[in-house]
């Protein structure tokens, strides 16, 4: 499902800005710092979470402006299509409201109608960086898969921080309260594990049954804790004490770290080198769009950050062509020419000081 209308208001450097962009390639070119990257940011919002810059809602408003933000995007045909809009209000700007056809939603629902993946260059560091960063990712490229992902994630997350909070709060905690804010986890906990392995495991067969191409394919697995829900309960009870002394869970789905490797190289990710990586991760990323297409019957959104300027002329062609006609791509650069290769019929937009032109 495409983006065929979307307005920004007041969203960061964007003013008043409207875009009508085609069902395929995206192009936004201009300098640093015009708010091409703005756009992917503001389009990220429309999956649930916190965006590609996983910055504070107060800060996505514009400087100057009325305190507040607004996305409006119109997903399918221009007429009788969905709409969806996302925003904050200038007495809270840290309060996410989200409207899915003028009703209130939950932005954990935004995952039901719309799949956003994104590639910055923010994430070039991503098999080196910590295992939460992975674990972002990986819950990510889950929940276009399974979209009840996101749900799960918030109740398990709330509920760990809440008993984490009475186990350091409270010399004697209740056991009952503790039991249940387990319980609770452990319910959560082990949809989320099985809902990652499930994914890990559907990616890592395709990307091992993909032939070798100007992008390295990746050997995917999940390490860390795993069980079900029964398990849980009992590792929680048993970690108590433990926990109360270390201030956080150290038991749980929530250590879980996505390993990668190289596997036309048989070497760790981390192991290799930058250009080995950025590699990598772009063709996960492709095989994941792909595999998304297939499993939940609609592409999903691609933000493409800057991916064009690490490219070799022979690999931004190859890019092109794999990503033509698998639903919209939304590409940055700092210079046109790096997308004269882009097939054509794509919308292309100049970015200047938060304005918009169609070129």
């Amino acid at each position: 499902m495409a983006v065929s209308r979307l307005v920004l208001t007041d969203f960061r450097n964007h003013e008043d800005a409207l875009l009508a962009p085609g069902p395929g390639f995206v192009v936004l070119s201009g300098e640093n710092g015009a708010g091409k990257t703005n756009v992917l940011e503001a389009l990220s919002l429309l999956a649930p979470g916190r965006g590609l810059r996983r910055a504070p809602l107060a800060e996505m408003a514009r400087q100057g402006g009325s305190g507040g933000f607004g996305v409006a995007a119109r997903l399918g045909p221009e007429s009788g299509g969905i709409d969806i809009g996302t925003g904050t209000q200038a007495g809270a700007p840290e309060r996410r409201l989200v409207r899915i056809n003028g009703a209130t939603a939950a932005a954990t629902s935004l995952a039901e109608w719309v799949s956003v993946l994104w590639l910055t260059p923010a994430m070039d560091r991503l098999f080196v960086d910590a295992a939460g960063e992975r674990r972002r990712f990986l819950d990510r490229l889950t929940l276009a898969l399974a979209p009840g992902h996101a749900h799960h994630s918030t109740r398990y997350e709330a509920a760990m921080r809440e008993r984490n909070r009475l186990l350091a709060d409270d010399a004697a905690p209740d056991p009952d309260w503790l039991a249940a804010l387990e319980a609770r986890m452990a319910e959560h906990g082990a949809a989320l594990d099985a809902a990652r392995h499930a994914a890990v495991s559907a990616l890592a067969e395709r990307l091992a049954t993909q032939p070798e191409g100007p992008f390295a394919r990746a050997g995917l697995a999940l390490e860390g804790w795993q069980g079900d829900a029964d398990a849980l309960v009992r590792a929680l009870a048993a970690g108590r004490r433990r926990d109360a002394a270390a201030g956080r869970t150290l038991t749980g789905p929530h250590r879980a770290d996505l390993l990668v490797t190289h596997l036309g190289k048989n070497q760790a990710a981390h192991l290799c080198s930058t250009g080995e990586q950025k590699a990598l991760l772009l063709g996960l990323v492709l095989a994941h769009a792909e595999l998304v297409a297939e499993r939940a019957g609609r592409a999903p959104i691609l933000l493409l950050d800057e991916v064009a300027a690490h490219l070799d002329p022979g690999r931004r062609a190859a890019l092109f062509a794999r990503l033509e006609g698998r639903g919209q791509v939304w590409m940055t650069g700092t210079e046109p020419a790096l997308f004269a290769a882009v097939p054509g019929g794509a919308t292309r937009y100049r970015v200047a000081d938060g304005t918009l032109l169609a070129e």
